[in-house]
């Protein structure tokens, strides 16, 4: 039994869903699919998930919403007419986006509801579409499916009993259900949205709700990479890669696969499999719960993400003061900043932080202000401009001379490591450079390392 998940470049018009039925119709043991909302079509074009951010754009901001929400409707208007299905959706579909529009006041409220359409949309043609080919589908909305999640605007989490109501989707006697990805319901009603790639999670909580067998993920890649193949050419297929291996790269900037997705897996132990709706016969990148290793290769991939700042501090027997750590994040945490990293000496510790953190305010000088209240650190140093580069594999472990190996290629290139971070699993290293250095570092890595 298989849940597959199809992603916004699988479902950006007609041809493509075209694609995506085929595959169902073909795999009996497919027996429920998360959608994603309609994406680009080619370079230059809009994903829908965006025009919807732009139709709430312009109700917050007193600017007519005719133009924006017409060019929502053709976009799906286009897709039923090539597929030949009822065009009595778009009448559907605009009743419910002026419904919400008119209805909902809360701004926050009114985004995840506005954009979570995309997926109920296409969720509902895609299953009505399925039912002309003589596939037995049926579309389930995330509350009949059981999905209840915490009322947290763009931040939604699962609540943990929800699994049992999800169980009860066994019970259905249709050949395919079609669940729109990317959403639940809170307790009181409310549409909240999970966090980006939210659809991945969506699939991987269905999965896992219904002890599926396999969780397939398409998209327009077979395989999961070493490396990113905007920057290396041909870079090595991974074919087997571990739940643990994917996090950590899925964390740091590996964009096919959420790194939140995985959870729910993991807790289960059900494996995913990365497949290509415009190649389904390949099987791709398989993620499992353990792997058989080769010493051979140590690494597995690189990743590196941009969009980091640093806070150094200095001060003589820091690590002689109790609770000092125990305040940083105090501070952190009445200013509502998560940290990433913690790199520290005997006399020295750095806090790494996502950048966007500090967007539109004011928080980091009221930080290192604090810091310098409360702490009375020798000095204190802010460093922006930051990306986290990390090298992972499970054959890393108890290998020696693999540090070695990293400084010296990062060194080849004049590429200057500013922090390094190393768990005590060996499996991950994460080292902080400038971003200017993202390119020559992952080129310089893939080199040494395949």
């Amino acid at each position: 039994m298989k849940v597959a998940k199809f992603g916004g470049s699988s479902l950006s018009n007609a041809a493509q869903i075209q694609k995506v039925s085929a595959i169902v119709k073909n795999d009996k043991d497919i027996k429920t699919i998360i959608v994603s909302a309609p994406g680009k079509r080619h370079d230059e074009d809009i994903k829908v998930t965006d025009m919807l951010i732009s139709l709430w754009q312009s109700k917050v901001s007193n600017i007519d919403t005719e133009d924006i929400l017409s060019d929502i409707l053709k976009r799906y208007a286009s897709i039923i007419e090539d597929l030949s299905i009822d065009h009595s959706l778009i009448d559907d579909f605009e009743s419910i986006l002026r419904n919400y529009l008119e209805t909902i006041h809360d701004q926050a409220l009114l985004l995840d509801a506005l954009k979570s359409r995309g997926e109920d949309f296409n969720a509902r043609l895609i299953s009505n579409y399925l039912n002309t080919l003589g596939i037995h589908a049926k579309y389930v909305s995330p509350k009949e499916a059981g999905i209840t999640v915490t009322d947290t605007p763009a931040n939604a989490r699962l609540i943990p009993e929800s699994y049992d109501e999800i169980n009860k989707l066994k019970d259905y006697t249709e050949d395919v259900l079609v669940i729109p990805g990317f959403y639940g319901i809170a307790e009181n009603g409310n549409i909240v949205t999970f966090a980006r790639g939210g659809s991945d999670i969506t699939g991987a909580i269905i999965a896992r709700g219904i002890k599926a067998d396999i969780y397939e993920n398409y998209t327009d890649e077979s395989h999961i990479y070493a490396a990113h193949p905007g920057i290396i050419d041909d870079p090595y297929k991974i074919e087997e890669i571990t739940y643990r291996e994917m996090r950590e790269l899925a964390y740091a900037g590996f964009g096919i696969f959420h790194d939140e997705a995985l959870e729910p897996l993991y807790q289960e132990k059900i494996p995913v499999m990365i497949r290509n709706t415009n190649a389904p016969h390949i099987e791709g990148t398989k993620i499992v719960p353990e792997r058989t290793l080769d010493p051979n290769v140590p690494v597995i991939g690189f990743s590196c993400d941009e969009g980091f700042t640093s806070i150094s501090l200095h001060k003589y027997l820091l690590n002689k003061e109790i609770g000092f750590t125990r305040r940083i994040l105090q501070i952190l945490e009445d200013y509502r900043i998560s940290y990433e990293h913690m790199p520290s000496g005997i006399d020295d510790i750095s806090i790494i932080m996502r950048s966007s953190q500090f967007d539109n305010n004011d928080s980091l000088d009221k930080i290192i202000e604090e810091i310098n209240t409360q702490l009375q650190p020798e000095w204190i140093e802010v460093e922006e401009d930051l990306s986290l580069l990390f090298i992972v594999g499970l054959g890393m472990a108890r290998q020696v001379g693999t540090v070695s190996r990293v400084t010296g290629a990062l060194a080849e290139e004049k590429v200057n490591i500013r922090m390094m971070n190393q768990g005590s699993t060996e499996y991950s290293m994460m080292f902080a450079i400038k971003t200017e250095d993202h390119v020559p570092a992952i080129k310089a890595l893939f080199k040494q390392f395949f």
